[in-house]
């Protein structure tokens, strides 16, 4: 998986980019799978991430790109690739 975290503090309407909380996107394209497995991986990612909203600022935008790989890895090998991921983006995680 790709991941990409965004600052929206560091935008040039900060007013605006400040509204809200922390914000996840997911990238899940075709080449997943079929449209049950995009949407089971998408699933998944979205309950993985549920339990990472307290870890990341709350003016943030994450965007996950699953790849291929991502529809037939189990839940307990996206989260630890989330964890490796937000790692390397300096967002511990617990």
């Amino acid at each position: 998986m790709v991941v990409h975290l965004v600052d929206r503090s560091s935008m040039p309407d900060a007013d605006v980019a400040l509204q809200g909380g922390p914000r996840v996107g997911f990238i899940v394209s075709k080449a997943v799978g079929n449209a049950v497995i995009r949407h089971r991986t998408t699933r998944r990612l979205r309950h993985i991430c549920a339990g990472r909203f307290d870890s990341l600022a709350i003016p943030t935008d994450l965007v996950i790109r699953a790849l291929p790989a991502a529809g037939t890895a189990s839940t307990s090998e996206l989260d630890r690739d989330l964890d490796t991921a937000l790692r390397k983006l300096g967002v511990s995680h617990g």
